[in-house]
């Protein structure tokens, strides 16, 4: 394997690291350590060797580009089920794929019925889903799910890999991205690919003040994380040509140092992020009477109420409740602002809104270059009247 590295002076031959890996990949040979082709990067040999003799290394420009192709989308599931973010990670690589003629595949890792939800998957027009389906699996822990996704990696060379920025992803994405010693863009919210194939990953910078852009251009594999609702989620195709990749299994690649001792499931509340009217609640609403005033009229439209990051840091919500780089992406049917100023790490989390409405008394205000539509008011006047209008159509 080209990312393992031996040193021959620390090195004393014991043969620890040959007896810990669980594929079989090394041997020794004459004088040294030899890497044979089943080596998957699980790093055992690294962590076991007791002169640390052993290293990961991926030297710039050492690598051919020709030799790592295609899209590698990770699979996130929930509650037995994909998470929705994986269909939009398919859409954007969709878009992409054809720029390099390249093909768009997925990995999914999970316990019993993982090989049903990647049938799913099928139908939204990738190539190959990987399967790495055991009882192990169950429940994410980070350390075999990353065994697992890397053995996919080292087997299939993706020019890039996708995963969602939910908690989930977060966990796993740097420990992949430094087993390959490789670059990871976090928190994406648009992606393009050049023909020399480095993929183009534009994500704010300093503040939300400029929108970076991003190439990982001297090593693959190239990895991006992207929030839920940022990107358009993938079409179906009509005749799926797709194949299921059963990925074999090794006890020892599905056990995990991390032990659950008991769990609990929690009832599951509607994200805002899943939420299709949102009411958002700005610097501009002064109190905590203020705040359930557009509470009200968040309700009386069926929706969620949430907050900037300003009113979050004066303790008036959460960060559940937040839309911002800080917090949450959203892209409801309706937004309705309340007093935002309209900074762009505030806007660029919900732009994909369908309709957008502002409401602020300061004509210049920033928000309403994002708006579809302006309410230059004082929001004491505007936002009782909608609530109060809303609730009698109700009544009637």
């Amino acid at each position: 394997m080209e990312f393992l590295k031996f040193n021959s002076k620390k090195c004393i031959l014991c043969g620890q690291c040959v007896e810990k890996c669980p594929f079989g990949a090394l041997t020794i040979e004459g004088d040294g350590i030899v890497v044979g082709d089943t080596c998957r990067m699980c790093g055992l040999c690294v962590r076991h060797c007791p002169e640390q003799a052993i290293r990961f290394e991926q030297r710039a420009k050492a690598f051919d580009k020709e030799k790592w192709r295609d899209f590698l989308i990770f699979v996130e599931q929930e509650r037995g089920d994909i998470h929705p973010v994986a269909y939009e990670l398919i859409g954007e690589a969709r878009k992409m794929a054809p720029k390099v003629g390249y093909q768009v595949n997925c990995v999914i890792v999970g316990g019993a019925g993982t090989e049903q939800n990647a049938k799913k998957l099928l139908a939204y027009g990738v190539d190959k889903v990987f399967v790495y389906e055991h009882e192990g699996f169950e429940g994410f822990r980070a350390d075999c799910y990353a065994d697992a996704v890397a053995d996919c990696i080292a087997q299939n060379k993706p020019s890039s890999v996708l995963i969602g920025a939910t908690a989930l992803g977060r966990s796993l994405a740097p420990r992949l991205s430094t087993r390959f010693h490789t670059g990871l863009t976090a928190d994406c919210t648009t992606l393009d690919i050049k023909p020399n194939t480095d993929m183009i990953q534009i994500r704010p910078a300093f503040g939300g003040n400029i929108m970076a852009q991003i190439a990982i251009a001297k090593s693959r594999p190239q990895f991006a994380t992207v929030r839920y609702r940022v990107m358009d989620r993938a079409s179906r195709v009509e005749n799926p040509s797709g194949e299921i990749v059963r990925c074999a299994v090794s006890d020892h690649m599905a056990s995990s140092r991390i032990k659950i001792l008991s769990s609990q499931v929690i009832d599951k509340q509607k994200s805002l992020e899943e939420e299709d009217v949102i009411v958002v609640a700005g610097r501009g609403v002064r109190g905590e009477k203020d705040v359930e005033m557009c509470r009200e009229l968040a309700e009386a439209l069926g929706g969620q109420l949430a907050f900037t990051r300003p009113m979050v840091e004066n303790g008036f919500g959460d960060t559940a409740h937040q839309i911002g780089l800080s917090g949450r992406t959203v892209r409801p049917k309706l937004i309705i602002t309340c007093g935002v100023s309209g900074a762009i790490q505030f806007t660029s989390c919900m732009t994909g809104s369908e309709c957008i409405v502002a409401i602020n008394n300061d004509p210049q205000a920033q928000i309403f270059k994002a708006a579809h539509y302006c309410i230059v008011d004082d929001l004491y006047q505007v936002v009782p009247r909608l609530t109060a209008l809303l609730q009698n159509r109700k009544g009637d």
